[in-house]
């Protein structure tokens, strides 16, 4: 099989992309033209705040074609249907026939987090061998947030060595509840999730109930007035940024704040954003991407 691969505007691709699966598509979807690059940006809004309409700056369409169909007169046909002109700069790129399921899974093996953490894939339940470590049974789903990626591992790391015992704990961007459920299991107290993805709140729900831990997951708009003893954020830098008066505000004085999804060179630049509140300093750095944490000084 194919894929067609474009790029175009981004008020053109909601579109653009139902153009071509009218035209025969088997599917289609727009992503952010420049993932994982310096001018990556989110487009799900802020927390309270609506999605942007427009989505990227720059889109990149995929389409999965079926066997025997004329890219040309895909595009030809697109292009009648949408009324504007569409990209010629296109190329295809081969997708090997997989076992889809079975691949996808293969990416998740059990991961070790520091000496006492290990979070095991629901297909791994079976024959993973934990011993002592603190055992983590995740479904991904939807959600971010499997343990692999640097910056849930960095968050991770600090939870099981720094976390005081009966912690009332935020996770602020859920995700799938990897941190939350965490949280949970090394001896936290209390433990809210909030993320602004309703799927999100529905895979933590899951996951914490497959893992045996209460947490209460919900939308921004539903988490009660109050401060936290550890309130843990692992979004991207630039709502980092936006949130610093929120997020310092829901730390207890004498409490601790843990950030992630920065890169090492944009550390500097969030931890000013929340100085007026408390200090921010690098936990740990891995792969480029950085942790930050700090105290909030009580008085």
């Amino acid at each position: 099989m194919r894929e067609l691969v474009l790029e175009c505007s981004g008020e053109q691709a909601d579109i653009l992309t139902d153009a071509l699966l009218e035209a025969g598509a088997l599917s289609a979807c727009a992503e952010d033209a420049e993932l994982d690059t310096p001018n990556e940006q989110p487009i799900f809004g802020e927390p309270g705040g609506d999605a942007s309409p427009q989505g990227w700056a720059v889109n990149r369409v995929v389409a999965l074609l079926p066997d025997g169909l004329d890219p040309a007169q895909l595009l030809v046909h697109a292009q009648h249907v949408v009324g504007f002109a569409v990209s010629q700069h296109w190329h295809l790129r081969e997708v090997p026939d997989e076992d889809w399921v079975k691949l996808t899974q293969s990416q998740f093996d059990p991961i070790n987090i520091g000496e006492r953490l290990v979070i095991v894939p629901t297909w791994h339940r079976s024959e993973a061998q934990t011993g002592d470590r603190v055992r983590i049974e995740l479904d991904p789903g939807l959600a971010f947030g499997t343990g692999s990626h640097p910056t849930t591992h960095l968050c991770l790391k600090w939870l099981q060595s720094e976390m005081p015992q009966a912690s009332r704990v935020l996770d602020y961007g859920c995700g799938s509840g990897i941190l939350a459920i965490a949280g949970k299991l090394l001896g936290a107290a209390e433990v809210v999730g909030v993320d602004i993805d309703e799927q999100a709140v529905q895979s933590t729900r899951y996951n914490a109930s497959a893992n045996h831990v209460s947490v209460q997951a919900m939308l921004p708009d539903e988490l009660a007035p109050g401060t936290f003893d550890v309130v843990v954020a692992n979004i991207l830098s630039n709502p980092l940024k936006v949130l610093a008066p929120m997020l310092s505000h829901r730390v207890r004085q004498g409490g601790y704040l843990v950030l992630s999804g920065i890169l090492a060179r944009q550390a500097q630049e969030v931890a000013e954003f929340y100085s007026p509140w408390l200090h921010l300093s690098v936990y740990e750095e891995l792969d480029g991407w950085v942790c930050l944490a700090g105290q909030r000084q009580e008085g």
